[in-house]
């Protein structure tokens, strides 16, 4: 398989309210991870780095223009591969242990990093069976309500396990822009792998149905609205027969 080179191996794109869309093209669209860069006054955030098999910091200017600090939707390896690279890492209390101390299965690189799941590889050295996330341990530990401030905009961090125990999204009340994870995107919903609990990922889905979202951006695929976001649990609860 043709490899890529480093300056190609990101793509950015600028969306209404000082939000970059920033993601790794060359991986297939299941497992690419939506990398989400938002503005502030203060400081920056990012909301989860991908696969950090490229450096963002070193490629994607966007991310080192300022003060910025890394938060984690969730621990899983296509998320949380380039958190090294930043100062300030912010984490849910229960994957912060997956984050300081990463393995190939608590990231779930088993069973699913593989050289199948790129259109391109990424550059040389990189091998699938040597990959691995680096440690990142939390500078920051995250609890349900806690607030995230970037100076002049709050986001309300909301505690969303079911496909991971330290799942969570982040919203912004005052513009209802939600930073959805993985516990809700418009693509197939991961609710089997080994510490996921559907029992506990149905609980949840009740619980943020009602959440005032104008926009949410997933942890995948297309970004969309709140009557698409509502649909897209209801559907989830009914295949449940919840």
């Amino acid at each position: 398989m043709k490899t890529t080179e480093p300056q190609n191996w990101y793509a950015t794109r600028s969306l209404e309210d000082d939000v970059t869309y920033i993601c790794e093209p060359h991986i297939k669209e299941f497992f690419r991870c939506n990398i989400w860069h938002i503005r502030g006054r203060d400081r920056d955030m990012l909301i989860d780095s991908g696969m950090g098999v490229v450096s963002l910091r070193e490629w994607v200017p966007i991310v080192t223009e300022r003060p910025c600090v890394a938060v984690s939707s969730h621990t899983h390896f296509d998320h949380i591969g380039c958190h090294h690279e930043f100062e300030e890492r912010w984490v849910h209390r229960d994957e912060a242990e997956i984050q300081a101390a990463p393995t190939r299965n608590s990231t779930l690189a088993d069973p699913y990093v593989t050289d199948d799941i790129f259109t391109q590889l990424p550059p040389a050295p990189y091998s699938s069976t040597e990959y691995a996330v680096k440690a990142a341990p939390a500078t920051r530990i995250l609890d349900d309500g806690d607030m995230l401030d970037v100076g002049d905009r709050h986001f309300e961090v909301i505690h969303t396990p079911g496909h991971s125990p330290g799942g969570i999204m982040v919203f912004e009340h005052a513009t209802g822009i939600l930073f959805s994870g993985d516990i809700v995107y418009d693509g197939p919903l991961i609710d089997d792998s080994y510490h996921s609990d559907i029992d506990v990922y149905v609980a949840t889905m009740k619980r943020i149905h009602d959440l005032p979202v104008r926009v949410v951006h997933g942890g995948h695929f297309p970004s969309f609205d709140g009557s698409r976001y509502r649909a897209l649990i209801r559907s989830y609860l009914d295949a449940k027969g919840a």
